[in-house]
């Protein structure tokens, strides 16, 4: 069992899938957890089904830097400092759409919570790490623009970013003993998931089939052999323990 008692962590995306898992599991392993999402109605349930003890929820839009900063800031107080961050909020639009289709405002709404929201997340929390001279910083990035395509042409760039940003910020905050690293999450079955392939749905009139043999097709998006957020999770609470001192760069999971 992986312990977290004493560990003060804000969790973002955690009203539903990965990010709802991952609040329950570090909660449950003993740490006292801050929440962030932009539905206040599932955030709060999660939070409250984590334990109101130790658990508190803020409505967050993390492309909104003015909300971005005062939450962490009232966060971290209310937390008595900053341990982990753990964030997880993002979201997959343009599944299927062709780019001549592709609206600036589609492209434009998974960059800014994709990669702008984590770079505005990691950045608060990263100046109150540097105070304590210690901190995890993990982020959310995908096989997609990591190490292969997507069927969302944004969300791929996007999660890509999310990637390289770990990569500098690792390097740029070792040196105050900010451990940062990136998870890179497989086919798991999550309300984000789902939306994409009713995306599929709408551009194509079918739902998604399963890969070739060549590699094509939609396998983020199939719906056989989807991954249990909840075993997604137990890798982000053994990022956010002292056991993943020595663990550097990426982390996929299946």
């Amino acid at each position: 069992m992986i312990n977290l008692s004493g560990k003060r962590i804000l969790v973002t995306g955690v009203a539903t899938g990965i990010g709802r898992a991952v609040a329950l599991k570090v909660a449950a392993a003993g740490a006292k957890v801050a929440g962030f999402d932009v539905d206040r109605t599932k955030g709060t349930a999660t939070m409250a089904e984590a334990g109101a003890a130790a658990t508190r929820f803020w409505q967050v839009d993390v492309t909104d830097e003015a909300a971005v900063v005062r939450a962490i800031d009232e966060s971290a107080q209310w937390l008595g400092g900053l341990d982990v961050l753990l964030h997880v909020a993002g979201v997959i639009h343009g599944v299927m759409a062709d780019i001549d289709d592709l609206t600036t405002d589609i492209w434009t709404k998974v960059i800014d919570v994709n990669l702008t929201g984590s770079f505005l997340v990691a950045r608060e929390a990263a100046r109150i790490m540097k105070r304590a001279g210690r901190g995890a910083i993990v982020l959310t990035a995908s096989g997609a623009g990591v190490t292969g395509g997507s069927a969302s042409i944004p969300y791929a760039p996007s999660k890509g970013g999310v990637h390289g940003l770990t990569m500098v910020l690792a390097m740029h905050l070792a040196k105050y003993g900010i451990r940062v690293n990136d998870v890179c999450p497989g086919k798991v079955d999550t309300p984000m998931v789902a939306a994409g392939r009713e995306q599929v749905l709408r551009h194509t009139g079918r739902r998604p089939a399963p890969p070739l043999p060549d590699g094509s097709g939609s396998p983020f998006l199939y719906e056989g052999g989807l991954s249990s957020p909840d075993g997604v999770a137990e890798v982000y609470a053994f990022l956010a323990s002292d056991m993943a001192d020595y663990v550097r760069g990426s982390i996929f999971t299946r």
